[in-house]
């Protein structure tokens, strides 16, 4: 009886998401464009659409693979709530995945279940208290004071070593926490392969380096799998 309420519990949870998300995610994309379409049609900036095509079509070109790439590669860690939630804070990556990953880690709860599920949309909640409480206290209220004290030479060095500790402590902290040593293996040849083989004798291929190599790991691992291993359970009970 009580997995029956937890199963109704559930299917109600993503009745709703599903219905409020969807909502919420057509309400930011209005939102967002509402300053470039009172740009573009109430001043006098002498903007056209053939400027906006190619403008888009700049953009689109060095980023559109990841329109496709990210949701298939997050979909299956995060689940449909918390897609909505990454979607529309954004730093998914560096800030929002790690975070899920590691919740998942800490309770035992397998991605792509119900627990893991409601660990990523708990663990996305708290990394955004996080990052808008620190937003406010340290760049709000205490930005200025800091920038006036820390020495100008820190700043360089941090502006010009913060991206490379930020990205290798997030890979860090997500081999530790998902334990897979075979698709780690794959994707780092792979990445490897890719920036120092491949781009340098195909150049092209260097704006869609991360769409190939996140494709074919995918692939890689689902081929050269355990396959004598035995497979998850379909779900896992919310309530022992």
């Amino acid at each position: 009886m009580e997995l029956t309420t937890a199963d109704a519990a559930m299917d109600r949870f993503d009745r709703q998401t599903s219905r409020y998300g969807s909502a919420t995610m057509v309400l930011g994309l209005l939102l967002s464009l509402a300053g470039p379409f009172y740009l573009f049609f109430f001043t006098d900036l002498e903007l056209s659409w053939p400027m906006v095509l190619t403008a888009f079509v700049a953009v689109a070109a060095t980023f559109g693979v990841f329109w496709i790439v990210e949701p298939v590669t997050y979909y299956p860690i995060l689940g449909s709530a918390a897609m909505y939630q990454a979607f529309m804070i954004g730093n998914i990556s560096n800030k929002l995945l790690p975070a899920a990953i590691v919740a998942q880690s800490s309770i035992g709860a397998k991605p792509g279940s119900r627990r893991g599920d409601l660990a990523s949309v708990m663990a996305i909640c708290g990394a955004a208290t996080v990052h808008l409480v620190s937003l406010l206290l340290f760049v709000g209220v205490l930005g200025s004071w800091l920038v006036s004290v820390i020495p100008a030479e820190l700043i360089e060095v941090a502006r010009l070593y913060i991206l490379p500790s930020l990205m290798g402590a997030v890979l860090v902290q997500a081999i530790v926490s998902m334990k897979q040593l075979r698709p780690t293996i794959i994707a780092i040849a792979l990445a490897l392969l890719m920036q120092f083989v491949v781009v340098p004798v195909a150049p092209a291929l260097g704006m869609f380096a991360t769409a190939i190599v996140v494709l074919l790991s995918i692939v890689l691992s689902l081929v050269i799998r355990d396959r004598a291993s035995t497979p998850p359970a379909e779900d896992e009970a919310l309530v022992n």
